[in-house]
């Protein structure tokens, strides 16, 4: 058993749209699959920036319990619905926008003017029905950043008009997150583990940016606590370090090894290159039948293959 905690890679994006999106992350050392899962899903969930609506205003429209002449919906019903609007902003500051439609018709999150820092990722999301084809409808909008969850206290404080109606907002663009994990094996290791990790978004955010942001947050947290101390880490196995595919499908026996070295490993059944590459000096070294001359001479062969 290898006494050396190995890192792991990331194996395959299984991309299903520009929302959905799954991650295979293996090999892992034994256990950490539900403690890489749980980290990045409440990472992912809770802490991704992202942007909402904080504030909006309608032109003759004092508070939100007002019916609007002209339109189907009241404010409240008008709120709920800009709440749902899904947005990316490129500014760390307050964005206002301003939406203006004339004629009976449906109003969407589409007919929003944004600016060159902000985009609609749901173009087609209702804010409210004109049925008046005299009204013309008057709405300025404040687009904001965080993180999390914004209560309506917070966005009344950090109102910047104060004839604004304020909004709660959850700035996160990540709507689910599941997780999976299963046991996997390379070469004669089996007490490995495989991570998949599904990530849906509202599109204002790829999947594949969610996950690098979350894995950043929690490098930037566990460096911060660490301190100086290092901890040796194993090569990954099954990562091929140098060589082609042909030369780790070598047979032990094709090596030209000492009898006694070729049959110890092949005794504990490894039998390509490949395998071989897969396990650490401290591996080789609790193999049975295996003692320092034989680990010497397998070190120098594969320095002569360049692994």
């Amino acid at each position: 058993m290898t006494k050396v905690i190995h890192n792991p890679t990331l194996a395959e994006v299984i991309e299903q749209d520009d929302r959905n999106a799954t991650f295979v992350i293996k090999p892992l050392y034994y256990g950490y699959g539900n403690t890489l899962g749980n980290s990045l899903r409440r990472v992912l969930l809770s802490s991704i920036k992202g942007a909402a609506i904080v504030a909006f205003k309608i032109e003759g429209v004092t508070h939100e319990f007002t019916a609007i002449d002209g339109i189907k919906e009241d404010a409240v019903e008008i709120m709920l619905r800009l709440k749902n609007v899904k947005i990316k902003s490129y500014s760390d500051e307050p964005v206002e926008l301003r939406l203006e439609k004339k004629g009976a018709g449906v109003v969407t999150a589409g007919d929003i003017k944004t600016t060159a820092d902000i985009e609609i990722s749901n173009p087609d999301q209702e804010i409210c029905t004109i049925d008046d084809p005299k009204k013309a409808l008057v709405m300025d909008l404040v687009v904001d950043t965080g993180r999390g969850y914004y209560t309506i206290e917070q966005a009344s404080e950090g109102r910047i008009h104060s004839d604004m109606i304020a909004l709660d907002a959850m700035f996160s663009p990540v709507m689910r997150v599941r997780y999976k994990v299963e046991n996997t094996r390379v070469g004669q290791d089996a007490n490995l583990q495989q991570l998949e990790l599904s990530i849906m978004t509202d599109g204002s955010m790829t999947p594949k940016e969610a996950f690098e942001e979350a894995a950043a947050i929690l490098v930037n947290q566990y460096t911060a606590l660490a301190g100086s101390t290092v901890v040796e880490a194993a090569p990954t196995p099954g990562i091929e370090v140098a060589g082609d595919d042909g030369g780790l499908m070598t047979p032990i026996e094709d090596l030209n090894l000492t009898a006694r070295t070729a049959n110890a490993l092949v005794n504990n059944d490894i039998r390509t290159v490949r395998d071989l590459v897969t396990l650490s000096e401290q591996d080789l070294k609790e193999l049975k039948g295996f003692g320092s001359k034989a680990l010497d001479e397998v070190k120098e062969k594969l320095a002569e293959l360049n692994i």
